[in-house]
């Protein structure tokens, strides 16, 4: 990774401008839809099935929304739900994840924080390469993350501040904090992967004399 925290953060900010209003919208739509499955669980176990079964789908479309913000690909709201024709895959991703994070959280809660960590970047390696199965995405998740993983937590903490803040503001701040985090990890994700474009090269100007 060449770019420090505060320049991925700056990207971010550049990739939001002019797209704060669908970006909150976005999050806002997924803060119902989670409130909706959360209030089912007040009911009964069948929320938690729902959230199961539709939790891989929706991380997809996420992370598949703020990934095109982040490339400037202008993408629509509803883009959000662009993982559902991928159901049964990011399914699978979302089930063999948890699964793996708690077999190593069995061992001690490090382990799998470190876990976490190291397949953070399937979803986004499955929205890139939709082919692929998902352990073909975590494996690669685990080798895009080696040694990486610290700087992937390193830049989470630097929006500690900004999390303060948002208790402040009874969590409203987070409708326009998640996508600050998430369009910044995207960035961060291009990076690592190097596909992050390079800059065009210098305009050579050739001058004329004017006495030739």
């Amino acid at each position: 990774m060449t770019s420090s925290y505060s320049e991925l953060r700056y990207k971010a900010r550049q990739s939001l401008k002019g797209n704060w209003g669908k970006a909150v919208g976005a999050m806002l739509i997924l803060f119902v839809i989670e409130a909706v499955i959360g209030g089912l669980n007040e009911v009964s176990t069948f929320g938690n099935v729902i959230s199961l079964l539709v939790g891989g789908a929706l991380t997809l479309g996420v992370v598949t929304f703020f990934l095109e913000l982040a490339r400037a690909e202008n993408p629509s709201v509803k883009r959000i739900f662009s993982g559902f024709p991928q159901f049964w895959k990011a399914f699978l991703l979302n089930l063999l994840i948890a699964i793996f994070t708690i077999l190593w959280m069995l061992l001690l809660v490090i382990p799998g924080i470190i876990a976490a960590y190291r397949y953070s970047q399937a979803y986004y390696i499955l929205k890139d390469n939709p082919e692929i199965a998902p352990l073909e995405a975590i494996r690669r998740s685990k080798e895009l993350m080696a040694g990486k993983k610290g700087k992937l937590f390193v830049l989470h903490l630097t929006f500690i501040g900004w999390a303060l803040l948002c208790i402040i503001t009874l969590g409203i701040g987070y409708l326009w904090l998640a996508p600050y985090v998430i369009v910044t990890q995207a960035h961060f994700y291009d990076e690592i992967s190097g596909r992050t474009p390079e800059p065009p090269a210098p305009v050579e100007y050739q001058f004329t004399s004017f006495t030739s």
